[in-house]
């Protein structure tokens, strides 16, 4: 990412935005380790922006939990333990089977054609890039808290998602297809309109990833 300054309050705020998404992307993908110290000269030279718009983005951030204080009260990355790992996948585990089965019942035919295409051409794939495969991820579990139709379904999920996510990143490195079976099983399910059927394979889909994580403590 290289942006310059813009006197214009509006490319500001735009500006910020983007050095937020960026900054929330390197930390989910574990480009940004928990525990690493925020240095925010070095990181607005790498952006090639003003301290401004990186420290709105950074408040976003230390706001939403992802960046915290050590003792000293330097900035950190957070590192999300086992412990609230754990906590927000159960979490998961008691919003998501509903709002796939609301999202199954709700969600436009456009919309599963969609994922649908999206999963074929990953499952067409010889060897799917690591990160390929995590944004299907995060695309079908942000689609089926949107087809909700609940602002607060949506809210939780991508709040626990973001530090699920990152717990697993950095413990199941090993996986080169994350879920992708499971996903076709949801992605049939939808297609068949079959509410129990989505909310079943998502509550075992939850379970098997907490399992896979489990098994390397």
């Amino acid at each position: 990412m290289s942006v310059q300054n813009h006197p214009d309050s509006g490319f500001a705020g735009r500006l910020a935005d983007e050095v937020f998404s960026k900054l929330l992307n390197d930390i989910l993908s574990g480009r940004l380790p928990g525990g690493s110290i925020v240095q925010e000269r070095r990181l607005a030279e790498s952006l090639g922006v003003s301290r401004s718009p990186l420290r709105d983005a950074l408040g976003r951030l230390e706001g939403q939990g992802l960046l915290v204080r050590n003792p000293r009260g330097i900035l950190t990355i957070r590192i999300v333990t086992l412990e609230d790992y754990l906590n927000c996948l159960n979490l998961r585990l008691l919003i998501e089977p509903s709002a796939a089965a609301l999202a199954c019942r709700k969600m436009p035919e456009q919309e599963i054609a969609r994922l649908d295409g999206l999963l074929t051409h990953l499952e067409e794939q010889d060897d799917p890039s690591h990160d390929a495969l995590w944004a299907f991820d995060d695309i079908l579990h942000d689609a089926l808290a949107g087809a909700s139709g609940n602002p607060f379904i949506v809210k939780a999920v991508v709040e626990m998602r973001r530090y699920t996510s990152i717990f697993e990143r950095h413990q199941l490195t090993g996986r080169t297809k994350p879920g992708t079976d499971d996903h076709r099983a949801i992605v049939n399910a939808l297609r068949n309109r079959d509410e129990a059927g989505v909310s079943g394979l998502m509550k075992a889909h939850l379970e098997a990833i907490r399992g896979k994580v489990l098994a390397h403590f």
